[in-house]
């Protein structure tokens, strides 16, 4: 069993690629079968029952919050046995309830190829298609949902409803910042061929980049406090080889960034925990914090070294949990490869 007490999913010896439309549409045929039976379970069963799920359900994740609260650490994010019961409550969702559900539903599954993130995209391509319903999913806004979720599962339903009038605006604008497609590219590009005008509005939106030419435009001045760490910090600093087990769980491993005291640093437990405290009080100042070091990012452990900094320095990402973007890292060199990692992370790398 999991650390929430649900069964954790037996290992898939083959998942087929989710990019591949047919593949896709397989998959989440299979994951809507078993939602099935678990909706007419749900059916069968009184409405005391309904009650009794849900207070298990929450009784377990309220556990578990305080458990990482404990820590000074988010929940992390759900696996897929919580969200095939979470389906199963937005399906029939308790009265007082239907916050609660519907904010885990947004903001609490990971994206991309996930498992949770299959089922997810199945009971929302399955909303799509009013194969289920949900008193707080209308079609229209399942359609938007999968369109956060930034690849993978989610792509298939997202083409599929280009052939629907109703919803076809809105998949288009999903698809439009959709930029983890791969070879569901050709079946937009067949649509598109065919005489789809939502299809060919993708093609062109794509072409256009206007994934990138809508975004804010970066501000001519930034305000930062600084956060300085004199001397090299290599990536062993900010993502230690002794925490690579937690490395998955951003938040948590992020707590042993720079757990070694050095001079200016103070961690909070030497050898366990960083300078959390301290960072913690410079983020009151209520400027952005920047990350700022003589040297930076020197080491082989880039990503997670970036994923570290970001969760103390930069910004949440919409509907994606315990990940974030954005911030600010100077240095008077920065490694190359490192400075790469932090630009595709969303990041600001400045060499001084």
């Amino acid at each position: 069993t999991g650390r929430l007490g649900y069964a954790t999913p037996a290992p898939r010896a083959h998942v087929p690629n989710p990019y591949i439309l047919s593949h896709s549409a397989m998959m989440l045929r299979g994951v809507a079968r078993a939602a099935a039976r678990h909706s007419l379970q749900a059916r069968l069963a009184a409405a005391p029952q309904q009650f009794r799920c849900l207070s298990a359900f929450k009784d377990a994740y309220d556990a578990h919050v305080a458990e990482r609260a404990a820590q000074g650490v988010v929940p992390e994010s759900l696996k897929a046995d919580q969200v095939t019961e979470l389906v199963e409550l937005l399906k029939a969702p308790p009265a007082g309830e239907e916050t609660f559900v519907k904010e885990l539903l947004e903001s609490r599954i990971p994206p991309g190829v996930d498992e949770a993130a299959y089922v997810k995209a199945a009971f929302l391509a399955d909303v799509a298609k009013g194969s289920t319903t949900s008193p707080l999913v209308t079609a229209d806004e399942a359609v938007k949902l999968l369109g956060t979720m930034q690849g993978g599962y989610n792509v298939a339903p997202l083409i599929d409803a280009l052939d629907d009038a109703a919803l076809a605006p809105t998949a288009v604008e999903a698809l439009c910042n959709t930029l983890l497609i791969f070879d569901a590219f050709y079946d937009v590009e067949a649509k598109a061929k065919a005489g789809n005008e939502h299809a060919k509005t993708v093609i062109q939106s794509w072409a256009d980049a206007e994934w990138f030419t809508s975004k804010p435009d970066v501000p001519d001045k930034v305000t930062v406090t600084v956060f300085k760490v004199t001397g090299e910090t290599n990536t062993d600093d900010l993502s230690p080889a002794q925490d690579a087990w937690s490395r998955p769980d951003i938040p948590l491993h992020a707590q042993a960034m720079l757990k070694m005291a050095r001079d200016g640093i103070v961690p909070d437990d030497d050898g366990m925990v960083g300078p959390i405290t301290k960072i913690r009080e410079l983020q009151e100042t209520g400027f952005p914090l920047a990350y700022v070091g003589d040297v930076v990012g020197t080491g082989s452990s880039r990503k997670s070294a970036t994923n570290s900094i970001l969760w103390f320095f930069g910004d949440d990402i919409p509907y994606v949990p315990n990940k974030r973007g954005g911030g600010v890292c100077i240095g008077g060199k920065i490694a190359p490869i490192f400075y790469n990692t932090m630009e595709d992370s969303g990041a600001l790398p400045i060499e001084m």
